[in-house]
């Protein structure tokens, strides 16, 4: 067996089986020993029976000494047995599994596991979970690993599948970390780690198995991404910049800048007058004037006579963006031109030519911008928006337009500055850490849906002031199997009997760009009191006069999301509200929402989210062109991450591109890795 085969290859993997695992991303062996457990439970230790533990789970080893019953109380089947180990006995209770019956076999010895209560002056075990007492158990009797799987496969199927592959590649787990970061770091073999991250052998074992191979994970990201960076760092920029004047601009803007935005400009000219290629992030929360920053640096390139280009996530956003920016540039004569896919063909082609040409300065888009069919004359500058909507292959389709343009990032959305030097490994960052005079905090609530009379009253109040409101919902259809506001019934349902004297429309995702446009242009006006929205209107939309946002079921978003919302109110002067509505009793949604009541400071709460959300997608790694983490988890390992960062700068300043004999086996699974991560990102 090896590694690269079909799981079907597996012994007691069929069709059926390997249909249920491609689904979960598992399509190889290689797949599925690298499908690690979300937990474990320590069934390792053993309770008599006279010492159990009362509302908690015990395991326990006892002799079925009755003969299963089974009794129906309504509509319930119960069956209970009578479990012994020579020192006490407990009654064993299983509800709605009538197959139990046949399964439990009189004086037959057995391990347990569940939860023990005493009910009606009686000690229970209920549905405990068993297996016949037999030597090298996966499921008992040692810690045992919890996967994440389809409610229709089983614990007890998955680690089965898993054990079976290990078996058949033993010998196919390769060693591929030089022997000198082994020794260096104290690292464990890798056959050893991906055995015990599996079904470790003790707690130790567990521990240095899983240290092994977040390292491996972290070093991988940590060498790709400095290799990135390598070949733009240092790299001559064709585009140069002689003329800094940019007193028109910032006497355009209508505003002062902040010491912030200041020190940021003063960055990206820093990089400018180096002649190299710039690649910079500018991370900055809602409101604190990241584009105003793009602003400047943007007349500063066209001013030295090249093209400068602006690419965002959506056409709400890019026609956003085209007219505040074409309002300040047009007094400046410059030329701006939108491109989105919600254009006219005649208006395309125009706006190809102008490009092309040379007569249009400014470009403005979507997506659009990176197709094939268009030209630029001389693009001396590439800006991408809400760079966490974009993949890395896309912002470099942009770049690849000119000869060597700067490319600027930017993001609202903050992230954590080890989770930054991850996620955007190949670029320097800024930050714009204040916000302009006069920004208010926003006041955030959380509420059940009791309130609704209240929050219904607070809507007709604001409207009442010549104000308005966004209230969000994270469906767009009904669906039966949930109680979840519909963007569609919900909005009807207020037209009809709430707000029958306001006018209420909706904006979702699923629109044509003209129809979203033309609500979105109809709001700005003030034509539309209460907009009823998806996350559509999540990234860049900016309505000042809108002062109250209500987000239905706010246990659905994560914290980035809840955050990114309520920045689309407190835009103006006038004191701005944010109401979270749930009924959520989870421990994680309750942190999350109390979190947003707190505080208003985005990096703040990207650390919570990442604490929250843990290992994996966070932020939506995928998007970025990078992979899933796997075992890694950002916010406990901190400092098997300094350390992974630390080897990968020692060996990327030793041997660059992994050129040396030892280095070579990393270097071709590096390459494996993301090479595989590439062909499954739909860019």
């Amino acid at each position: 067996m090896e590694l690269q085969d079909s799981i079907e290859i597996v012994r007691n993997i069929g069709q059926t089986r390997a249909k249920q695992l491609n689904k979960m991303g598992i399509e190889t062996v290689e797949d599925l020993i690298e499908y690690f457990p979300r937990s474990y439970e320590d069934r390792s230790k053993l309770t008599s029976l006279d010492a159990v533990n009362i509302g908690e789970v015990n395991n326990f080893r006892a002799r079925v000494c009755t003969k299963p019953e089974s009794m129906r109380v309504k509509a319930l089947t119960i069956v209970k047995a009578r479990l012994s180990d020579g020192k006490g006995s407990i009654e064993g209770v299983w509800y709605n599994q009538p197959y139990i019956k046949n399964m439990l076999i009189p004086e037959k010895e057995y391990i347990f596991t569940g939860k023990v209560v005493e009910k009606y002056g009686r000690v229970q075990a209920e549905n405990p979970d068993f297996e016949p007492v037999r030597e090298n158990s996966l499921n008992m009797g040692r810690i045992v690993p919890v996967y994440t799987v389809p409610s229709k496969m089983s614990q007890k199927t998955i680690r089965g599948c898993v054990k079976d592959a290990l078996d058949g590649v033993h010998s196919e787990i390769t060693e591929f970390m030089p022997e000198s970061i082994i020794s260096e770091r104290k690292l464990c073999g890798r056959s050893y780690a991906v055995n015990n991250i599996h079904f470790p052998e003790s707690d130790y074992a567990f521990f240095k198995a899983r240290r092994r191979l977040v390292f491996e994970e972290l070093l991988m990201l940590q060498m790709h991404l400095l290799q990135l960076k390598g070949n733009v760092t240092g790299k001559k920029s064709a585009v140069r910049i002689r003329d800094y004047d940019v007193r028109p601009i910032l006497d355009s803007l209508g505003f002062k800048l902040t010491q912030a935005q200041e020190n940021v400009i003063g960055e990206l000219f820093a990089d400018l007058r180096k002649g190299n290629v710039m690649n910079r992030l500018i991370q900055g929360d809602v409101g604190s004037g990241k584009t105003a920053v793009a602003m400047v640096l943007a007349y500063t390139v066209i001013r030295n006579g090249y093209q400068a280009v602006l690419m965002a996530p959506t056409d709400v956003l890019a026609n956003q963006h085209y007219k505040n920016i074409s309002e300040v540039f047009g007094t400046l004569g410059i030329k701006c031109t939108l491109l989105t896919s919600g254009l006219r063909r005649k208006e395309k082609n125009t706006a190809y030519s102008d490009i092309s040409e040379g007569k249009s300065q400014m470009i403005i888009g979507t997506h659009a911008l990176i197709q094939e069919t268009v030209e630029y004359n001389s693009l001396g500058l590439v800006i991408t928006d809400e760079q966490h909507r974009f993949g890395v292959r896309q912002r470099e389709s942009l770049a690849k337009k000119g000869k060597d343009p700067h490319v600027l990032v930017m993001t609202a959305t903050p992230i954590p500055r080890t989770l930054a030097l991850i996620l955007y490994g190949d670029l320097d960052i800024s930050i714009i850490d204040s916000f302009p005079p006069g920004r208010q905090k926003i006041d955030t609530f959380a509420v059940d849906h009791s309130y609704y009379r209240r929050l219904y009253a607070f809507v007709k109040k604001e409207v009442a002031k010549g104000r308005q409101a966004y209230i969000i919902c994270p469906m767009i259809e009904e669906n039966d199997n949930t109680e979840l506001r519909s963007v569609l019934t919900y909005t009807q349902e207020l037209k009809d009997s709430i707000f029958p004297e306001l006018r209420v429309e909706c904006i979702h995702g699923k629109m044509k760009n003209d129809e979203k446009q033309e609500i979105m242009e109809l709001f700005e006006k003030g034509d539309i009191d209460v907009l009823v929205s998806t996350t559509v209107i999540e990234v860049g939309i900016d309505v000042p006069n809108a002062t109250l946002m209500i987000i239905e079921n706010a246990e659905r978003f994560g914290l980035s999301a809840l955050h990114q919302l309520r920045g689309r109110v407190g835009r103006g002067s006038e004191k701005s509200y944010c109401v979270l509505v749930s009924d959520a009793k989870n421990k994680t949604s309750l942190e999350r929402l109390k979190t947003m009541c707190r505080t208003n400071d985005g990096f703040v709460i990207s650390e919570k989210d990442l604490e929250l959300r843990g290992p994996g997608d966070f932020f939506g790694t995928r998007q970025h062109g990078l992979p899933e983490m796997k075992i890694a988890n950002l916010y406990k390992d901190i400092d098997v991450l300094k350390e992974a960062q630390q080897t990968a700068i020692s060996l990327y300043k030793t041997d660059e591109n992994l050129k040396k004999e030892e280095n070579k086996l990393l270097k071709t699974r590096i390459s494996q890795l993301f090479e595989q991560k590439i062909k499954k990102i739909c860019l």
